[in-house]
């Protein structure tokens, strides 16, 4: 990610507080193939404490079957089959009161813009059936700002007890769950079109500069007048 992006960022106030000892659900829009890797840079930063783990399409990990040796799973996106493996195979995750489970709720990429947001029911049977858990919406998008490569940027929501939602029907609940991530990214957007970096925290600086013969020009020029080389082509750090 340091090689692709300009800068992996975090909205502030950043870091969302979970209590110890208590499992946690993250679920999250799925805008690109590099959310997985962002996750990670998220999950060692933060919560190395924390064994994390993912569904993925079957499909998606036959072609890249490394994601399972970090902790992706397998599961049928579509039947009654499918949805019974990943209730089972996550309820046993999060039977570990350490563990951290990353859910791409929508299920396929999808535009950060596109509204309104549409998650699948297998997360909401899921809160259901995991009250000791925590529940934490988190947004992602990948826009460009001043640099030739873009920014890699992260909002958390505010986590929620799933205990709250005894009893809950799951229609009422997924629509609760969608609404949360929905203002998630919308404040996330929000600072995204600001081209601010000082709304965020900076997790991992990346690339910066356009590279090749026209850095290496640059870089001359700012030696025969006598001032410091500056890579970056904006304002933004």
């Amino acid at each position: 990610m340091r090689r692709n992006f300009h800068a992996i960022r975090l909205a502030k106030p950043g870091w969302p507080e979970l209590p110890p000892g208590r499992p946690v659900i993250v679920y999250l829009n799925h805008p690109s193939w590099w959310d997985p890797a962002f996750l990670i840079v998220i999950a060692t930063t933060r919560f190395r404490d924390r064994p994390g783990y993912g569904p993925i399409d079957v499909a998606g990990l036959a072609r890249y079957p490394f994601l399972g040796r970090i902790g992706l799973f397998g599961i049928e996106p579509n039947g009654l089959q499918g949805a019974t493996a990943f209730l089972r195979t996550a309820g046993a995750i999060l039977d570990d009161p350490d563990a951290m489970l990353w859910i791409t709720a929508e299920g396929a990429f999808t535009d950060p813009r596109r509204r309104p947001v549409a998650l699948r029911p297998g997360l909401a049977h899921l809160v259901r059936r995991t009250p000791r858990a925590v529940v934490v919406p988190l947004a992602l998008e990948y826009p460009f700002w001043n640099e030739r490569t873009p920014e890699a940027l992260a909002r958390f929501g505010t986590p929620v007890d799933a205990a709250v939602f005894e009893g809950w029907r799951v229609e009422t609940l997924n629509a609760r769950l969608t609404h949360a991530l929905e203002d998630t990214m919308d404040a996330l957007a929000e600072d995204a079109l600001s081209r601010d970096p000082e709304r965020f925290i900076r997790v991992i600086g990346g690339t910066v500069g356009v590279g090749g013969l026209y850095d290496l020009w640059r870089r001359g020029r700012a030696w025969a007048t006598g001032r410091p080389f500056q890579p970056g082509h904006g304002a933004s750090e």
